[in-house]
């Protein structure tokens, strides 16, 4: 670790009531017709129509786009792209969860350039400039709003990445208040998803280094300390603003220090049957901790001290078995469900769910232990 290279985007915004400034920040990027992203539930919410209000007062004109998919899907992305471009703007605003700004991302970079949606996949392959973007999470989970990383499932169901400088963010809004209405199964389940981010980045094997351990160790300690608050108290705005936080921290560390094993296998339960991407990164977490230990343990036995901040006596001598009880034990109280057989998967699903794990191959690079066919079978198996 004596050299590294750390990128991040250059402005982030954390403020109670931040989205309120949504006009003066897009007209400080010269932004006045901005495409705004978002889906149409969110937008039914009303959460957004005081920034919209905002943005038409000071002579801005957005144009909204509210049909996000979760997950979204490649034909989405494309008629997002398509939109934008008939509506000659000048400026993208992602407003929403991962999948609302993942496909801001890519409006931003697809309406200025042309290149096509399938020519972007892979690591560093999207071409600029992008149009100037503008990213307002409303959940502490992805993290998306500070990472170069865009998630998009093809029509054949498998997940696809699109990796570039070029996705970075202008300007990342963080407004804790926009997530105090959450209810307790998403709080859970992008919770879930901001600490695996956290844990797998500071586990990674490549270009892990000493900024992206120093998030991930404080991602942990705030995501850990008040996930089940929020759960408690989904009105407790501290806690809220300590996760969205700590989502955003996570989001830096594994920016630069990319996760594994957890999310390469949960990609084929997002694809193949829609589970939500946090809860299917809940649902494989332990055993793939389990299975890392021999690889990881010193490290996890880091991360316990951030995990069990609130018990001293645990603290004094951390190991990777209390860090991984731990784990298990946060994840049994989430609510949503806790077997693959639970979400629609049935046994003999898990051979193809194994097959499709192992085409995950830029994230499974990235494990500290090496992940094959045969263990991503026996991982499935052991939580079905």
């Amino acid at each position: 670790m004596t050299g590294f290279d750390f990128e991040c985007i250059p402005r982030i915004i954390s403020r109670d009531g931040a989205s309120a400034g949504l006009a003066v920040l897009a007209g400080e990027r010269g932004i006045r017709r901005p495409f705004v992203v978002t889906d149409r539930a969110l937008l039914n919410t009303g959460i957004l129509q005081g920034a919209l209000d905002g943005c038409v007062a000071a002579g801005v004109a957005p144009v909204v786009w509210a049909d996000v998919q979760p997950d979204p899907p490649d034909r989405s992305v494309v008629a997002a792209v398509a939109e934008a471009r008939d509506s000659d703007v000048d400026g993208v605003i992602g407003f929403g969860g991962g999948s609302s700004m993942d496909t801001a991302k890519l409006v931003a970079l697809l309406a200025s350039t042309g290149q096509a949606l399938d020519e972007t996949y892979g690591i560093g392959l999207a071409r600029g400039p992008r149009l100037p973007l503008i990213q307002v999470p409303t959940t502490a989970g992805t993290g998306s709003e500070t990472t170069c990383i865009a998630i998009v499932t093809t029509n054949a169901g498998e997940k696809k990445g699109v990796v570039s400088p070029h996705l970075y963010a202008d300007i990342a809004v963080l407004d804790p208040t926009l997530t105090l209405g959450l209810p307790p199964r998403v709080t859970a389940m992008t919770g879930i998803d901001a600490m695996v981010h956290a844990i797998e980045a500071y586990t990674s094997r490549h270009k892990k280094n000493m900024l992206s351990d120093t998030l991930s160790h404080r991602a942990l300690s705030l995501l850990s300390g008040n996930l089940l608050r929020v759960l408690r108290d989904g009105s407790d705005l501290p806690a809220r603003r300590a996760m969205l936080q700590g989502s955003m921290l996570a989001g830096m560390a594994f920016a630069n220090a990319p996760v594994g094993a957890v999310h390469a296998l949960a990609y084929p339960l997002g694809g193949r049957f829609h589970v939500p991407h946090g809860q299917s990164n809940a649902l494989v977490l332990v055993p793939v901790l389990e299975f890392n230990a021999p690889a990881a343990g010193a490290m996890y036995g880091e991360l316990a001290r951030d995990f069990l901040d609130g018990d001293r006596a645990a603290c004094n001598a951390p190991t990777a078995e209390e860090f991984i009880r731990a784990s298990a034990a946060l994840v049994s109280a989430m609510p949503f469900e806790q077997r693959l057989r639970d979400v629609g998967v049935r046994e003999d699903d898990l051979p193809a769910l194994a097959t499709d794990a192992m085409k995950v191959q830029r994230l499974l690079v990235n494990n500290p232990r090496e992940v094959t066919y045969a263990d991503a079978l026996a991982i499935y198996r052991s939580v079905y």
